[in-house]
């Protein structure tokens, strides 16, 4: 028997691709034709896959304007393939000069890493974000509010994965190479639809350590 929720939810996603194929087909400034032959993004948005923070709303961009990886709490993992692979893609090949690692408030990844509950293979990401709680712990378990101390794990985890993502050979490299290119961490409040700078920004691999800088 057919379940009509699910036949409903899939020609919604048909009606609106239908919508949007019409507006494609009225838009008169031929920038739909130019995509057609190629990207040439400035961005590079690292951030977490929720539904709710789409890159190109939140930045007032338009197609081709921004390249983006997102996953389970915006995470710079250095063994994850998936996101190295779109880094290097994005630092090398498109020559993108602004690269931004965008957390949320009231991230449900963030939340689930400061309890003791088990949700399943997940567990083994929000390991990661465990970690950056452990270097962080003595802050985080200060504060008394459940809801300001996970919004608070999310600045750090942004400040911590932007660490990561300067700390990777494909970003250290465009820099030793000479490459114009800007690290930058953000926090979205999902209720303002405001991107809060975290003042994280490195362009170059000098303040981040001697065992972190490459030669």
């Amino acid at each position: 028997m057919e379940n009509k929720d699910l036949k409903t939810g899939f020609d919604n996603i048909i009606k609106g691709n239908q919508e949007w194929m019409d507006f494609v087909k009225n838009d008169t400034t031929g920038r739909f034709q130019q995509l057609a032959k190629g990207q040439n993004p400035e961005i590079l948005w690292i951030g977490c896959a929720d539904s709710r923070v789409p890159a190109n709303e939140l930045t007032g961009t338009k197609p081709g304007e921004v390249f983006v990886h997102r996953n389970i709490a915006n995470m710079v993992i250095h063994s994850d393939m998936s996101l190295l692979s779109v880094l290097d893609y994005a630092v090398n090949v498109l020559k993108v000069q602004q690269v931004i690692v965008a957390g949320h408030y009231g991230c449900g990844g963030v939340a689930a890493s400061l309890s003791r509950n088990q949700y399943g293979i997940i567990d083994n990401w929000l390991g990661h974000i465990k970690d950056v709680y452990r270097l962080h712990s003595e802050e985080i378990d200060g504060i008394e509010d459940n809801e300001k101390k996970v919004d608070r794990l999310v600045e750090l985890n942004v400040k911590e994965q932007v660490f990561n993502l300067c700390s990777t050979s494909i970003i250290q490299n465009a820099w030793k190479n000479g490459q114009a290119l800007a690290v930058h961490g953000m926090v979205i409040n999902i209720g303002t639809g405001q991107l809060i700078d975290q003042s994280c920004t490195f362009t170059s691999n000098e303040s981040l350590g001697k065992v972190f800088a490459f030669k």
